[in-house]
């Protein structure tokens, strides 16, 4: 009875957010720290980034917390590589160690920016402006950098039931100038128990706001629920597949969906989407537009991983995703278990 009520109260938080997301007007650029929205961990990305339900995996300290807890490893770590748009570099790493009578601890970190960009000053040469000269720097280029760091622990309270919470320092630094702001996650997990099913729920960016002169920003507040589950299972091989239902302060109730294909508990195959980014606008003078809130399509992936004769696992995983009118993106991630 108690996991039909899970069940039944989680549906109807996805209808109660279906409606709030299609009533509620789109609020573009609410937020900043946008850096924080882009998907980490190449298997996440290529599923899609349907991952509030995925368990086991140290990349979900940036997604859901309680998707860190460990029940059959001592450690994880993860390594992620990723050639954002615009040569922008967006890298990230994480550990996760598990310890037994306490729960699984982890530390992580995300960088984004750019380096050299060529400034183009506006530097007054009348003298009775240079009181009201607010740039004041004179190099001929400038530097961009976004970084989070974070702290997470997640636990088994029940045998079926995970809960987990971050901590997380974020910081924004442009041509010298930098703002910082904190922020709490909150996850959880319940394994139903057949299927391998999982239902989740996850509050992200719950923290202060970043402020750049006299113009503050919050944090890209948003809340998630989502399931996955193991439909068909063979032997060695599986597949498994994912939906999330994500409603952003900044935005209106979005869907991302991902399957994955393992075999030979050796390879794997992902694919994901992302759904209504798409909607129309009405412009005076110029009738009803198309308008699309992400330059996302569709996203691929694989991972290999060996298993070190029962010691653990080392692993790397790949995602593609299509970006329209820019260069698609690569993602790569190393990763490795200790058991």
């Amino acid at each position: 009875m108690k996991k039909i009520i899970i069940v039944v109260s989680c549906l109807l938080l996805v209808l109660l957010l279906a409606q709030t997301g299609a009533a509620q007007e789109r609020k573009a650029g609410l937020t900043g720290a946008a850096f924080l929205k882009i998907g980490v961990g190449a298997r996440q990305v290529a599923l899609g980034t349907a991952t509030t339900a995925l368990t086991g995996d140290v990349n979900q300290m940036f997604y859901n917390p309680a998707g860190i807890a460990l029940k059959n490893e001592v450690l994880q770590a993860s390594f992620t590589y990723n050639k954002w748009i615009a040569d922008i570099g967006h890298n990230s790493a994480a550990v996760s160690y598990n310890f037994e009578d306490i729960g699984t601890v982890g530390v992580g970190f995300i960088t984004f920016g750019i380096s050299g960009i060529a400034a183009d000053r506006d530097i007054p040469t009348d003298p009775a402006l240079k009181p009201f000269q607010i740039e004041t720097n004179t190099s001929s280029t400038y530097d961009y950098r976004d970084m989070a760091y974070q702290l997470t622990f997640s636990r088994y309270v029940m045998d079926n039931l995970a809960l987990g919470v971050s901590v997380r320092g974020v910081t924004e630094e442009i041509d010298g100038l930098s703002t910082t702001a904190f922020a709490l996650d909150f996850g959880s997990t319940y394994n139903i128990g057949v299927l391998d099913w999982v239902i989740a729920a996850r509050f992200n960016n719950l923290g202060s706001d970043m402020k750049f002169y006299d113009i503050a920003f919050g944090l890209p507040l948003q809340f998630s629920i989502g399931t996955a589950m193991v439909p068909i299972k063979a032997g060695d091989s599986k597949i498994m597949v994912a939906l999330d239902a994500t409603k952003p302060q900044d935005g209106p109730l979005y869907f991302f969906s991902g399957a994955e294909y393992t075999f030979m508990d050796m390879f794997a195959l992902r694919g994901g989407y992302k759904f209504n980014y798409s909607g129309t606008s009405e412009t005076p003078g110029l009738g009803t537009l198309a308008v699309n809130s992400t330059i996302e399509g569709l996203s691929l992936g694989a991972g290999i991983q060996y298993e070190l004769e029962g010691a653990g696992i080392i692993g790397v995983d790949y995602s593609y995703t299509q970006m329209n009118l820019l260069d698609n993106v690569h993602r790569f991630s190393l990763k490795f278990g200790m058991k």
